[in-house]
């Protein structure tokens, strides 16, 4: 039915209904009476029924979609009700000089339950058609009784297109046990997830939880990972309520999920000092992180964005997304084409705009790769560090962030190694420039173009298997916005020299990473299968973030530890930087290693390289 068809039917109800309960509730009163004769019943009748009208269209009684009706729909009828008969009870009192107080209140009564029970009527046949349609539905059970779960409840209900069924809650809440919720029964904890889904045949577990946090995230996905059900993550309450997403729109668990730590907040006001209304340049912008990077930066309305990178097709792709994106008004970005490695390029381009900020995060960083083209990455990581932060300490640029890697501790690798060697130039210049130098060492970037986590998923989508090198590997973890987030954070604490470090929390071990992709992509281990493949070349079993000498306790902002790395001194820089020029490819591996690892040093007043 069209409004107009639907008001008029509840009108004509209504109608009925108004003057049914009255004449009904009299006859039960007086039966001996006839109903007609008595003028104060009939005025009270016509009196109730105008004013029932006029609190029903004020309560939009008439135009409510009582298929899904609720409680407050309900209230709805009780004040409309309520109003009409005190109304028609008060028109009998000035007209009679009386009130029939037991006709009225039975009325009312009446008046109640037959306008509640023709509404609700709609909202039981609504249910009874949904139940019966349920048979094609995946069942669920939701993790979480409170708030958020019955909202999830309540939408999987009322939804006109309904996807799931929702047969059982878990919660924590021993006061919420064996309890039921929108008919739905709390069956346990979350320790009795397996059993549960087994006993009801769950096909998916929904998350409902807003403060569960990545650490509650990760530990109950350990429990519903002993089941084959597919886990979901209810979307945040407040952008259901924001109407940004409906609640129906389930969220997979994505891997950086399960990090098992929450992410490393920024320090606004500090970040904004530095970089609003200011001149920023970033190096690599077209790679995971530099991109990154220029989104985060974008939010704090610098004056100028400079946006320099080698390859022209991400550095188009990332100026184009900049522009197009709304926090870009009044903000002048720059696409520059420079190669790092181009000393007399990079001193134009620092001395044409003049930065106030440089975030260098050009660079080769292919572990397996480095080691077939060591001189590509010394000219690269190295030289193409010193040409920016010479530049930048040419210029008088205010400060200059390095990217580094937990890869440059300890290093049996040319990346790792070459990474080192530039965090001891950017360490070397901060002890004679007013430029303040900073390093930030991240773990693996999950998302990272050449990190592990899209060749696991180009992997699985071929259908396996899923090759990890050993069973026993471990690296620590971050996301692309957390590792860009603390780099900005970094140039905000840097007073010179510092290397900073995420408080990343406890290792991953590869298989764990890779068994955790293939259930999020819903196979299990026997449809996609893990090989391993052996070490390649220059990896490490492990990654450490900073050596024992370097590591200070405290933490100097939360989650973000300071070491003072061991620095080279201006000498020592000078002549391996002359030797990696000159040095053979044979010996360019083994030179840059022993350097990285402290295991050389320049005799006094000579420039002969002597082991330790």
């Amino acid at each position: 039915m069209n409004y107009k068809q639907r008001y008029t039917a509840f009108f004509i109800l209504d109608s009925f209904i108004v003057l049914t309960a009255i004449f009904f509730c009299y006859w039960l009163l007086h039966p001996s009476s006839t109903i007609f004769s008595n003028t104060i019943i009939l005025i009270s009748s016509i009196t109730l029924l105008i004013s029932h009208h006029i609190a029903a269209h004020f309560f939009h009684l008439y135009d409510r979609i009582w298929s899904v009706a609720s409680v407050r729909e309900l209230l709805t009828i009780f004040y409309a009700v309520t109003i009409s008969l005190i109304t028609a009870s008060a028109v009998q009192f000035v007209v009679s000089g009386d009130m029939y107080v037991r006709l009225m209140a039975i009325t009312w009564l009446l008046h109640i339950v037959m306008i509640g029970g023709s509404r609700f009527a709609l909202r039981i046949a609504h249910d009874r058609t949904t139940i019966k349609a349920n048979g094609d539905l995946k069942s669920v059970l939701i993790v979480g009784a409170g708030q958020a779960g019955t909202i999830l409840a309540r939408s999987m209900h009322n939804n006109p297109s309904p996807q799931y069924k929702p047969v059982a809650f878990v919660d924590d809440d021993p006061t919420k046990q064996q309890l039921t919720l929108m008919g739905i029964k709390v069956c346990g904890t979350t320790q009795d997830i397996p059993r549960i889904v087994e006993e009801k045949k769950i096909e998916e577990i929904i998350l409902a939880i807003p403060s569960l946090g990545k650490f509650g995230i990760h530990d109950i996905y350990e429990i519903c990972s002993k089941t084959n059900a597919k886990v979901k993550i209810m979307p945040k309450v407040e952008n259901v309520l924001t109407g940004n997403v409906s609640v129906n729109d389930m969220q997979d668990v994505k891997i950086e999920d399960l990090l098992g730590r929450d992410e490393v907040e920024l320090d606004m006001i500090a970040i904004s000092q530095k970089l609003t209304n200011k001149v920023i340049l970033v190096t690599g912008a077209g790679g995971s992180i530099g991109s990154e990077i220029c989104r985060q930066v974008l939010k704090f309305q610098p004056k100028k964005l400079l946006l320099l990178g080698h390859g022209e097709n991400s550095i188009y792709t990332i100026h184009m997304e900049l522009i197009e994106n709304k926090a870009s008004e009044g903000i002048e970005i720059i696409p520059i084409i420079a190669d790092i490695q181009d000393r007399e390029r990079i001193f134009e381009v620092v001395g044409s705009y003049l930065p106030d900020v440089i975030y260098h995060a050009a660079a080769h960083k292919h572990v397996p790769l480095m080691e077939y083209n060591p001189r590509e990455a010394i000219k690269n990581n190295v030289f193409g560090t010193k040409n920016v932060a010479d530049a930048a300490n040419e210029y008088g640029v205010s400060n200059f962030v390095l990217v580094s890697t937990d890869k440059a501790v300890n290093p049996p690798n040319v990346m790792g190694s070459t990474k080192r060697i530039a965090e001891m130039i950017i360490q070397n210049l901060a002890t004679r420039s007013n430029t303040i130098y900073a390093a930030v060492r991240f773990g693996n970037v999950l998302g990272s173009r050449g990190s592990v986590v899209p060749r696991f998923k180009a992997q699985i989508a071929i259908g396996g298997p899923v090759t990890v090198t050993h069973p026993d590997m471990t690296r620590y973890f971050m996301t692309i916005p957390e590792a860009s987030r603390l780099v900005l954070q970094a140039g905000t604490l840097a007073k010179g020299g510092e290397v900073f470090v995420l408080d990343m929390g406890e290792p991953v071990k590869i298989v764990d990473l890779a068994s955790n992709l293939i259930r999020l992509s819903g196979y299990t281990k026997d449809e996609i299968q893990i090989q391993f493949s052996g070490i390649r070349p220059g990896e490490k079993m492990y990654e450490e973030l900073l050596q024992p000498e370097e590591i200070q306790e405290e933490h100097i902002y939360p989650k973000i530890h300071v070491g003072k790395a061991i620095a080279l001194e201006t000498e020592a820089l000078h002549e391996l930087l002359v030797n990696l020029q000159s040095l053979d490819i044979d010996d360019v591996k083994e030179e840059i290693v022993s350097v990285a690892n402290n295991k050389w040093q320049i005799r006094e007043h000579t420039a002969i390289k002597v082991p330790v």
